[in-house]
């Protein structure tokens, strides 16, 4: 097969798949729109249902009228995390084993590669309208975007992220409408502007009476740290008393909230004495400008949902938010003190303070412990979740994603489009645990990102780091990896180890460095 990837979107051949679905299709006044929202870098805590002092009284709202995920993997890294939602498969499976350059190796193409069929190539032959907003990075280059994959509609950045103010400093990112390129208006904001055309996407799918698909996809708080001047007026002097008090208040109130169990023990620092950290101003200022940014980003989740309450369609709308990694560590700082927050800010947060977005768990984006990949999933979807404000800890994965929608729309997986092949899906739905059933989930799952590597099954997870020794914990006894058992248990080890290899060979990872 040529690389066009299996562009399905009016394509006759996907057309057939329609007359094969079974039974279980239902009507298109009864299917929920569906809605998956997607910040990029935030950490585990830093929502206020999370933990947070952060102010996001609309993500919190959802928590309390769905369902919130405390156990909710994603991958490390933003590039493998979105290919994983899109297709239902393991990043390498197709082509994104790494972040968006082509290496010319089967697993490291940096773009959706044969064999993977995306969630809005499958919804749109369900008759669902499918939209996009926001920053894509699985393919920089036609024939590789969201107009390629199966999106009908689409404004955004195809490529990486980055991008706040406009014009971006020291970046190369176009903005389209489509295949158009435009150019930004005076007071534009990334974060601001992807959710007004969303809206403005749904205005227009409400009016051809379809059901929808809408994935946007934030940048916010991803490096470089700029916000909006009010925004981070609100957070003046909030952070003034260092990253110690701020973590151990976040976990009393990750407690009080029963997002961690009572005797969960907090890992330990990965900072300094607040004391001695040499400009305390501008390290808090860091924080203050990076809450203002997830501030927005809540302002925005409010915005977009009183657009569906206006138009009547709130009720069976299922609205997911997560993120796309754990919080991280880059303390990239090329901004003067004074400019911070600003257009012309580049800078991030730094290690210490994504250590507190994890709160409570060890280590960082790219990395295969927790705090590299758990994310909070909110699920909110009145006609649909009858015990509204619930709190789930049972893992699932994002490769669960293309199940869940496709059980969502009573649509049918391919087997095939046309003469080529479809890879089948190794996701599974999480819509029972939505609806309070307890998931009986014995498979394992697997993780690898630049030479980090990781495999859990039930409450065991081997994992380690770049070129370090493995390491095995149970995670019902110790959820943040602070107890090593890998010399009292060698047969679990070596069962673990034996299951991860084999996933490594039939999903082409490679040693890292990667030879390219």
């Amino acid at each position: 097969m040529k690389a066009t990837h299996l562009k399905i979107i009016g394509c006759t051949l996907l057309i057939a798949m329609l007359a094969c679905r079974s039974g279980r299709q239902q009507s298109a006044s009864e299917r929920p729109n569906i809605i998956i929202l997607f910040a990029d870098d935030m950490g585990y805590s830093d929502l206020g249902c999370m933990g947070s002092e952060i102010r996001t009284p609309n993500l919190d709202q959802l928590a309390r009228e769905g369902v919130l995920m405390t156990h909710f993997y994603t991958t490390s890294r933003c590039c493998p995390s979105r290919a994983s939602l899109m297709t239902g498969q393991y990043a390498h499976r197709v082509g994104m084993g790494h972040m968006n350059y082509d290496w010319e190796l089967p697993s490291y193409r940096g773009f959706l590669t044969n064999g993977a069929v995306t969630i809005p190539e499958v919804l749109q032959t369900a008759g669902y309208r499918t939209l996009m907003t926001g920053k894509w990075h699985i393919g920089d280059e036609r024939p590789n975007w969201p107009i390629d994959r199966g999106f009908q509609r689409f404004y955004g950045i195809p490529a990486g992220g980055g991008v706040y103010f406009w014009p971006p400093v020291g970046l190369e990112r176009p903005v389209y409408l489509d295949d158009r390129q435009i150019e930004p208006e005076a007071g534009w904001y990334s974060t601001d502007a992807f959710t007004t055309q969303a809206i403005e996407f749904i205005k227009v799918a409400k009016k051809e009476e379809k059901p929808f698909f809408l994935y946007t996809a934030y940048i916010a708080p991803h490096f470089p740290l700029q916000a909006w001047p009010e925004d981070i007026a609100r957070y003046a002097g909030k952070y003034d008393a260092g990253y110690d008090a701020i973590r151990r208040a976040r976990y009393e109130k990750q407690q009080k909230l029963g997002v961690l169990p009572p005797n969960l023990e907090l890992s330990p620092a990965d900072f300094g004495d607040w004391a001695a950290v040499e400009d305390p101003a501008f390290e808090a200022r860091r924080m203050e400008v990076y809450a203002a940014m997830v501030d927005r980003l809540d302002q925005n989740v409010g915005r977009l949902m009183a657009a569906l309450e206006a138009e009547g369609l709130a009720e069976n709308t299922i609205v997911f938010f997560l993120s796309d990694n754990g919080g991280c560590p880059n303390g990239l700082n090329n901004t003067p003190e004074a400019d911070l927050g600003s257009p012309t800010s580049f800078v991030a947060y730094g290690k210490a303070w994504a250590n507190v977005s994890n709160t409570p768990y060890r280590l960082y984006k790219a990395m295969e412990q927790e705090g590299g990949l758990l994310t909070p999933l909110i699920a909110r979807w009145p006609a649909g979740i009858r015990q509204p404000g619930r709190i789930t800890h049972e893992p699932a994965h994002i490769i669960d994603f293309m199940a869940t929608c496709l059980d969502l729309a009573g649509a049918d997986y391919p087997q095939s489009v046309g003469d080529d092949p479809v890879l089948p899906p190794v996701g599974r739905s999480f819509l029972p645990q939505l609806r309070g059933e307890e998931a009986d989930d014995k498979r394992p799952l697997f993780w690898e990102h630049e030479g980090n590597q990781a495999v859990r099954q039930g409450p065991w997870k081997l994992v380690k780091r770049h070129r370090k020794a493995w390491e095995l914990y149970n995670l019902d006894e110790d959820p943040t990896e602070l107890n090593d058992l890998s010399g009292q248990y060698p047969e679990k080890q070596r069962a673990l180890l034996s299951a991860y290899e084999a996933w490594a060979r039939d999903n082409g990872v490679r040693d890292w460095p990667v030879p390219h």
